[in-house]
Formats: structure tokens, sequence, C-alpha cells
């Protein structure tokens, strides 16, 4: 929730490759307001329908904002649609089953205000498909790493935002996914709450870094069970949030501030290392708000020795733009009748269509569908030429 983050990008099938050429990126701020309202909604504090459907409306017409911007200031004024993965509110999982998942940001505000089609509600089919609706960044991880992973020393993507996420990618085999645990969730809720309110306060990470790890702490943290769940799974705020760290240094003696923020530096580099050499990692390409922590990236580093750690920066791909050229790359995926789910990834019982489609000012003409399987995704560095196959 710390903004709405918009790429353009130029995407064309060329056989069993796709290519994708990045116009820019940027990131604009929620309203105060609607993100206070955002953060306060989450479980388990109470939010009523009423309440609900002004963020609803509020978040959509943020995302209609940020699309309008992106659109003037990085495609020229034209685009041909929009896709929007929403701002995730709740995702209730129980005994390894997803059984819903939430997100806000009414598509409908886009459409009007951009008037293009929009593709939207990106992860409820593969949830009502037996899935966990996540890791969607699965589906990009899989086609872009494809040629970087062996069988033996697989690549694997660390997604590093408020929940962290992992995608192992092995060359031959379908790629495997999951939330590994508390990417930036428990380190923000720390700080809003030794700053009363504020989450700027940790900067870098400085404070982390002058702090010293509980192991005593550390400890009771790393004995959650979700850690031991076998994949494929997920798991969100409503479990990872300042309630469960209240919980956690209960009865513990006294923690000062820094050493706090250093101790959930700790776990959030030690379930995300410990899950990539599980599945015996040749390189972790990390992407997300928390590589912008250089504390936070040294702990996982030396957790990872010797396992190169880099970011999807270094291979081209910006990580403050990974997650919106995602929901381009599924909103595309979806507009030409691909499946874009993988199921290995979220559990569902297959392949799904994802999403809904909002019409634009025009009548919807979808093309059609896309038969040959899609194997390799690779990055340009200038822009796709118009009428150069499908885009």
């Amino acid at each position: 929730m710390d903004g709405i983050d918009v790429a353009v990008a130029d995407l064309r099938m060329a056989g069993a490759e796709l290519e994708v050429a990045l116009r820019g990126h940027l990131t604009a701020g929620y309203p105060d307001r609607v993100r206070e309202a955002l953060i306060g909604s989450l479980p388990p504090a109470a939010c009523t329908t009423v309440e609900l459907c002004e963020l609803h409306t509020a978040a959509g017409q943020a995302f209609a904002a940020a699309a309008v911007r992106g659109i003037d200031e990085l495609a020229g004024g034209h685009a041909d649609l929009v896709a929007s993965l929403g701002q995730t509110v709740a995702h209730r999982v129980s005994d390894g089953r997803c059984l819903g998942t939430l997100q806000l940001g009414q598509p409908a505000w886009i459409a009007e205000a951009t008037g293009l089609p929009v593709v939207a509600d990106l992860r409820a089919r593969d949830v009502a498909a037996g899935g966990h609706g996540a890791p969607l960044a699965a589906t990009l991880d899989r086609l872009w790493l494809a040629g970087m992973a062996s069988a033996d020393r697989p690549a694997v993507a660390v997604n590093l935002g408020g929940i962290a996420n992992i995608t192992v990618v092995s060359g031959a085999d379908e790629p495997l996914a999951y939330d590994t645990g508390p990417g930036n969730a428990l380190l923000d809720a720390a700080v809003r709450l030794i700053s009363h309110g504020r989450l700027d306060l940790d900067t870098d990470g400085r404070l982390a870094a002058r702090g010293t790890v509980r192991r005593d702490l550390l400890d009771t943290l790393l004995a959650d069970p979700y850690y031991a769940m076998r994949p494929p799974k997920s798991t969100g705020k409503e479990h990872f949030r300042l309630g469960y760290l209240r919980r956690a240094v209960r009865g513990l003696p006294p923690i000062e501030d820094t050493d706090l923020l250093a101790t959930l530096v700790e776990l959030t580099a030690a379930t995300v290392a410990d899950a990539c050499l599980a599945h015996r990692a040749g390189r972790v390409i990390a992407s997300g708000g928390g590589v912008r922590n250089p504390t936070l990236m040294a702990a996982l580093a030396r957790r990872l020795d010797p396992v190169p750690l880099s970011t999807s920066d270094d291979l081209g791909l910006p990580s403050d733009a990974k997650e919106a050229v995602l929901a381009a790359l599924l909103g595309f995926l979806t507009w030409h009748g691909v499946p874009a789910n993988p199921p290995s990834a979220t559990g569902a019982s297959g392949p799904r269509l994802l999403g809904s489609i909002t019409p634009g000012r025009a009548p919807l003409r979808l093309p059609a569908p896309w038969r040959r399987p899609i194997s390799r995704l690779r990055l340009l560095d200038a822009a796709l030429p118009v009428g150069g196959g499908r885009q």
C-alpha cells in the first residue's frame, strides 16, 4: 500500500516467444486519506459494507488517475488495454486451502477515465478452481527466467513485498511458487508502532542496522506452523500483522526498538533464504520494495552465501516496475485467450483464463485466441514497431 505502480509495456507474440518492451514506469501515491483507510480496513479491523463500498470506489478512482497519468507521461497518450491487480485487503486461507480473496479498486472507474477496456479481478478464477490465486508472479518468472535455469541449479525469483514469495524455475519442470512468509509486513507494522504511525522512520533500514537480533524473539517467530507447511500455500497481512507481533513479544524481556527491527529483518531473510536453499537455488533474483532496504538485502545475501543474490534491475527489469509489468502480462494473456495461472504454483486444478473484462468506450472486439504454447519471455530495450505481430 506504499503506492500504485504503473508500467507501460509493448507486448507481442513471436511464435513461442513473448516479446516485452518496457516503455517506462512510475509510482503514483494514494491520497493520504485513502491510504490510511485501506490500512485501517485490514483484518481484524471491522469494516462496514458502506466503508467497503467507499474504499472500492476510492481505490478505483486512484487507479484511474494513475492509469491516465501513465498513459499521458509514458505512452504518448495512447494505449490499447489496461490491466489491474487491485489492492488486496483480505485473503482467507484455512487448513491450507484458500477460501476467498478480495482486491479493491472498481475497474469501471479506470475504463471511464481512459476509455480503454480493463482486465481486473485477476486472482478470483484461480481460487474458484481450487488454487490460492497467488503468487501469480510465477506467470512472469517462469517465462522470463526460462533460459537462466537448469534442473540441478534452478533460478529462484524472490518478491520482497509486504508478503514475500518465491518462484522456482528449473527449466523443464513446471514452476513451483509460494508465499514464504512476511517480507515487509511485520517491519512496516513495527515501524508504525514505534513511530506512532510514520512509515518513513526507518528509511533504508538504518535503525535495523543499529540493532542486535534477539534470538528469543526470532525463535518464537520461526516456530510459526506456516513455515513448515508444504506448498502450494499463501498467506497475507491478516496473519502477519501488528497483533501477531504483539503476541510474539508477550512474556519476553523488554526489546529495544532497534533490536525489534533487526530481528524482523533477520526473520524475513531467514525464511526467504531457507526456502531458496531448500530448492537448491543456483541463483536468486530479488525484486519488490524490500530490495530498497540495504539492511534486509545484506542479511539475505549473508544467509544465501555462496548462492549469488542479484536484483531484477540487474537483468533489465526494474524491481519497482515488475509487479505492474506482471499485471500487463496477465491482462495481455487474458485478452488473447491464453490461460495465465501455473497450476503447479497456485494449486489450481488446471490452467484457467483469468480476470473479468470491463469494456471501454468502444464495443469489445477480442482477437482470435492464440493457440501456440508460449515458452519464453524476452525483454527488449526499445519499443516494438506497430504492426509487427500480435500486440
